[in-house]
């Protein structure tokens, strides 16, 4: 199961609610001698131009989709930056939603496959305009360039992760810091680690408490990342020296680097309550408000400005599947 909750949100025509094919795909730009430029792709059995985008695969989230179908067609492995709006229209099997993403791409050179994707071009935003097939694809470029124009479109993702489930405490007599997860939650934490590849943050933040640490090592050990353990966001310090704790949060934001951050359900108000500082008028009311705030091994994604430090310019929220 998985829930978008994003800025700038999608405009979502009426008529929509049966949705019969869901796809995800992204927008990949760069900037040349300070000029933006996105890839268009073009699909020989369609001979239209398009952008890198797919079908949900069975236990797939749509950002899961949009990084592996970026890599089939054109070959980038992409990390998600901005959600972008959603793009709704007809096709044979019924009503079809794409949500996409910006995606930064830097050194990589696209290789199409050959088959879905025979030919690739970089273009200004003007241009794509006239070649896009498809009119509501127009619709999540305008969003890339005016977060371009905002200086929003550069971004680094700071991630919060709930920990999966964990044995009751009911069942639990040892210490509490030692309270594993449950079979449940181990499935969880393959689950999340399969949902942190689409932004890759190479930091890891977590409490020591063993169910923490189990939850994000699956992603750890994946893909190598950095794990820094911080007392502060136990259960216990959080709740006995709060200020320790909002402390260490706030030392993310130093840092301008992608991260992810694992904790527990009673540790998220004080967590949110410090996003909610970093946010525009509008972004507050996208995050979760009511207790537990966020399933076992649900996650926050909230993307910061890489221009404008520490202003978080999106929030997405999504439960990976476990199964």
């Amino acid at each position: 199961m998985s829930a978008n909750l994003q800025s700038p949100a999608p405009s979502v025509p009426a008529g929509t609610a049966d949705i019969a094919v869901t796809a995800a795909g992204t927008l990949c730009w760069r900037t040349e001698k300070g000029r933006l430029e996105v890839l268009l792709i073009h699909r020989p059995q369609y001979d239209d131009w398009s952008w890198p985008k797919g079908k949900l695969d069975d236990g797939e989230t749509t950002p899961e989709c949009a990084v592996r179908e970026t890599h089939e067609e054109i070959g980038l492995r992409v990390q998600l930056g901005i959600p972008l709006p959603s793009i709704y229209y007809d096709v044979a099997s019924g009503r079809k939603v794409v949500h996409y993403w910006a995606a930064k791409v830097e050194k990589l050179k696209p290789v199409p496959d050959g088959k879905e994707v025979d030919a690739y071009l970089w273009s200004t935003p003007d241009k794509a305009r006239d070649l896009l097939t498809n009119p509501s694809d127009v619709e999540p470029l305008d969003a890339l360039e005016a977060a371009h124009a905002r200086r929003d479109l550069g971004t680094w993702p700071l991630i919060v992760v709930r920990h999966a489930k964990a044995k009751p405490r009911s069942s639990w007599s040892r210490a509490e810091g030692e309270r594993p997860l449950a079979a449940t939650g181990r499935r969880q934490a393959v689950a999340v680690s399969r949902l942190l590849q689409a932004w890759r943050p190479q930091r890891v933040i977590s409490s020591p408490w063993v169910r923490c640490v189990q939850t994000v090592s699956p992603y750890v050990t994946r893909a190598e990342a950095k794990l820094k353990l911080v007392d502060a966001l136990t259960e216990h310090n959080a709740a006995r020296k709060p200020g320790r704790a909002r402390s260490a949060v706030e030392k993310i934001f130093d840092k301008r680097q992608p991260v992810a951050v694992c904790t527990h359900r009673p540790v998220l108000p004080l967590v949110l309550d410090i996003l909610r500082s970093h946010m525009p008028a509008h972004l507050p009311a996208l995050l979760p408000t009511d207790d537990p705030y966020l399933a076992p091994g649900e996650a926050i994604i909230c993307q910061v400005s890489a221009v404008n430090h520490g202003r978080i310019v999106s929030v997405e929220q999504y439960r990976a599947y476990d199964d």
